[in-house]
């Protein structure tokens, strides 16, 4: 077995990184490059006379033959140009020695989150010569040992590195300075970002890379770095005909934004720069405030309770003038203006940078961040890997912002970071709602349900999410009188809500994650003085989703977006970034970290929002420390709306699109608020106290506030009356007839019923029985934790109403009422691997109930389709109490 390199394990100092290289076997010839082999010469016979050396027709050529007419470009690494051929110069210095490569998409199609703008991946990387073929190997830097040791040994043998491309030597070793030369062509004309699985996920298409077809768009290097943006081409032969009936699996069309859906250019930059020489020391990480981390997995030493090492993700930043208690930093952390965002949102995005200095003062930095614009002139790409940078970027289905981040493995420096913000704040938010799929019930009570597996912890969809709060916050303002569109207050609104969600992405590339909790810290009322917030910020963090802070029609109105940064943010940086000398670094953070407890820091992320435990303390657009009374208010608020739609006079001429809007605007909040009023039902608080604070970890939400939820739910959702609208308004619901639509009018029944269906799967399913279940255990008084007996009689008591009071069931009732139904019959014919026997026994005693409770109704003076309703539902639960259970997984 080859042994890791000397200069390997010399660039990543005391620790031994898992390096296995693969097998030296040559990848298939391809007709651009032919692999030809090679027979060694025969020994003359003795005495002989001596022969001519033998011609070896596969030998590289002479390395000034190869590059005779290319232009030189010095840097990092040579590249010499030649017509559409790029060459790099490798010189033996640079072979097996650890560097940075990362790739970034600069272009895309602008669709189905195949978009232009976007930061990619990153490697430690080598360069690796095994005869006359050169490999790119990603190392493997997730596990490691101390160098020398026989684990280092073990680690190197027992995890593998990864083969990213190969290419043959393309040249004799130059007589100045014996670097080779290998064709840059054949080493990046392949899909090493992988990009063929994201195209057959998005399409379920089988494109492939034609290497014959994509060519270098730009190449630059200089002693930092070497860049080089492939024009990459993908194809599929063909395009299967879509199915002319339907069938189980939903067909996917293809792209519908190109010319010729079978070809598409996707632009790769790749960048290789040194590793920084000395690494930056890691700071320990800690699960109390919320950083992104880089983790290993150190072998060193079995003793220890865990193998895990976690380094928060910073930049390196340091002070010029120690001793001064604010000095600028060595080298600032520096944001690049790409020069596609236009020009009248440049600013917003400048001030939403700068507005992170704050917190650096706080801890001694004068001037910690800067910020530049990239001019017309400048021919640098901020897609590389020496800019960080804040880049525009459109699509018919884009609509989010996000800020990622590159770091050094060794440290968790962050090495590189690119923003992108579509521009759905400029016209997505007032993009009418329904000619986005994303925006319907059906899609918005999927996608804001907990649980949704769409939220992954380095997902950001705060510039979408925050569109849509753009969008509803306008259209009120505009019924009530307050904003005119298109007048300066609305222009007023629109940059503000740019600088908000730059400050919230900025956060995430200083190394800051999402802070769901931070939003609970303040009272509405304090919410409502425009004074306290532009002071203190709108929540503890930035870093949160704050929903646009509307007042109640009355009410006084404060800022509507946030404006400054919150208490936690303050907290994180010093956490991350403060000065602190070696020997007391141990301690000050820990120092740092003991204030978690402090109300105004309170801290919970995407696992406690999105994870097995319901705590209804940490969502997303939320606001104020009683989160109900804020969605009461909300809801209120989309009712305020849909009753001005229903009044609402439009101008002779003037399209039905806004009422229309307007309407899906109003459904779309209680699509985001009901979620989160459901997390209320056998929810639990969890903290990430660690001992000492007097705090538990895990905290059942008192029944009292349990109970509020529900009836909330009840009053709102489940209610007879819950959801009425004139058919005058209904009938007036158009929109824009250029756009298709596979349903041109709208269907009041449906949305409401994906409201009411995506409750009842929470409500009633077997997560939340059992939360509530074990919530006995964690109580000292069983009446201090709701009964899963009380919430199925709720919810039964709610949906079935009518057949207490013996009124008519109409239409919406029916239908919510065979939601209910089918769920209960599930119950009982079907058994899930997990579900509680107690649950299961409560459902049938409540479906019992129910069916005594149907069988009295029938004979009361209601329509026909209502008793067939209920003579229907009767003996579908008669069925299902009869029938045998199947218990699945058993």
């Amino acid at each position: 077995m080859r042994p890791i390199s000397l200069a390997v394990l010399l660039a990543f100092g005391s620790q031994a990184f898992a390096q296995v290289p693969p097998a030296p076997v040559p990848p298939a010839p391809t007709p651009d490059v032919p692999l030809v082999a090679t027979t060694p010469a025969q020994p003359a016979a003795p005495g002989a006379p001596a022969a001519a050396p033998a011609v070896n027709a596969a030998a590289p050529k002479p390395f000034n033959e190869v590059i005779k007419g290319a232009q030189r470009l010095p840097g990092f690494f040579a590249l010499y140009q030649k017509d559409e051929k790029v060459w790099l110069e490798l010189k033996p210095e640079q072979f097996d020695k650890p560097m940075f490569m990362s790739v970034n998409t600069p272009n895309g199609i602008g669709e189905r989150g195949v978009y232009g703008g976007q930061m990619t991946r990153s490697e430690v990387v080598i360069f690796r010569k095994i005869g006359n073929l050169v490999q790119l190997i990603a190392l493997n830097t997730d596990f490691r040992a101390k160098l020398g040791t026989p684990q280092a040994l073990a680690v190197s043998q027992g995890f593998s590195d990864s083969l990213l491309s190969a290419a043959p030597v393309a040249s004799a070793p130059n007589p100045q300075g014996k670097g080779i030369l290998v064709e840059a062509n054949a080493l990046l004309f392949s899909d090493i970002p992988g990009y063929a699985t994201r195209l057959d996920y998005a399409f379920r298409l089988p494109y492939a890379l034609d290497p014959r077809n994509s060519s270098f768009s730009n190449i630059r290097s200089d002693d930092s770095m070497t860049g080089l943006h492939v024009n990459a081409h993908f194809f599929v032969p063909r395009i299967a005909a879509a199915p002319l009936v339907a069938t189980p699996m939903p067909y996917m069309p293809p792209p519908f934004t190109l010319p010729d859906p079978r070809s598409m250019f996707l632009g790769f930059y790749y960048s290789f720069m040194p590793l920084p020489e000395q690494p930056m020391p890691a700071r320990a990480a800690d699960d109390r405030i919320g950083h992104f981390v880089t983790t290993s997995l150190d072998f060193s030493d079995d003793l220890k309770p865990s193998l895990a090492t976690h380094a928060v993700n910073r930049w390196r930043l340091e002070k010029k003038d120690p001793a001064l208690a604010l000095s600028e930093p060595k080298q600032p952390i520096v944001y690049w203006l790409d020069k596609n965002i236009p020009e009248k949102y440049r600013e917003s995005v400048k001030q939403g940078v700068l507005a992170w200095n704050a917190a650096f003062e706080r801890i001694g930095f004068k001037d910690a961040i800067v910020v530049r614009q990239q001019e017309a002139r400048d021919n640098f790409d901020t897609m590389d890997a020496r800019h960080a940078s804040v880049r525009w970027y459109v699509g018919v289905d884009a609509g989010f912002a996000i800020g990622p981040r590159q770091v050094d493995p060794r440290s968790g420096e962050i090495l590189d970071a690119d923003i992108g913000m579509s521009d759905v704040f400029a016209r997505g938010a007032r993009r009418m709602a329904s000619e986005d799929t994303r925006f319907s019930p059906e899609a918005m009570a999927q996608a804001y349900y907990p649980g949704h597996a769409g939220h992954a912890e380095n997902r950001c969809d705060y510039g979408m999410e925050s569109a849509q709060e753009m969008g509803f916050a306008l259209d009120l303002l505009e019924v009530r009188g307050d904003v005119e569109m298109d007048s300066p207050q609305a222009e007023a609104v629109a940059q503000a809500y740019v600088r908000a969600v730059i400050m919230h992405e900025v956060g995430h590339t200083l190394g800051l994650r999402h802070n769901f909790r931070s939003s609970t810290i303040y009272s509405l009322k304090q919410l409502q003085d425009p004074a306290f917030t532009t002071k203190n910020g709108m929540s503890g963090s930035v870093m949160d989703y704050t929903p646009f802070n509307l007042a109640v029609k009355g009410e006084q109105q404060g800022e509507y977006v946030a404006s400054a940064l919150g208490p936690y943010d303050y907290w994180a940086i010093e956490y991350a970034y403060k000065p602190i000398a070696p020997e007391q670094e141990k301690d000050e953070l820990a120092r740092i970290a003991s204030r978690s407890n402090e109300p105004l820091l309170a801290f919970g992320t995407d696992q406690e929002a999105y994870g097995g435990v319901s705590d209804p303390g940490v969502n997303i657009f939320d606001l104020g420390d009683d989160p109900l009374a804020y969605f009461q208010k909300r809801l209120t608020m989309s009712r305020e709306l849909w009753d001005r739609v229903q009044t609402r006079r439009l101008k002779p001429g003037e399209s039905y699109e806004s009422l229309r809007r307007s309407f899906e605007y109003g459904f779309s909040q209680f699509a985001r608020v009901m979620p989160v009023v459901v997390k209320y039902v056998g929810g639990v608080t969890h903290l990430r106290d660690h001992a000492g604070t007097g705090r538990a970890t895990f905290t059942p939400v008192p029944v009292e506030r349990q109970r509020a939820a529900l009836k909330l739910l009840t009053n709102n959702l489940f209610r007879a009356d819950s959801f009425k609208f004139t058919p005058d308004m209904v009938s007036r619901l158009g929109g824009d007839q250029l756009v298709n639509r596979l349903r041109p009018d709208v269907s009041i029944g449906s949305h409401v019923l994906a409201l009411q269906a995506a409750a009842l799967d929470q409500l009633m399913s077997d997560p939340v029985a059992g939360r509530l279940l074990d919530s006995q255990e964690k109580v000292d008084q069983s009446k201090k934790a709701l009964a899963l007996d009380e919430l199925y009689t709720t919810v039964q008591s709610a949906v079935w109403s009518e057949l207490k009071t013996g009124k008519d069931i109409n239409s919406m009732r029916r239908n919510l009422q065979r939601e209910h139904l089918k769920r209960v019959a599930t119950s009982l014919l079907r058994s899930a691997p997990g579900a509680r026997a107690d649950a299961r026994s409560l459902q049938r005693q409540q479906a019992l109930v129910l069916q005594r409770d149907i069988r009295g109704a029938m004979s009361g003076a209601i329509s026909n389709e209502a008793r067939a309703h209920l003579a229907e539902s009767y003996e579908t639960l008669s069925q299902a109490l009869k029938a045998p259970m199947l218990r699945t997984g058993a």
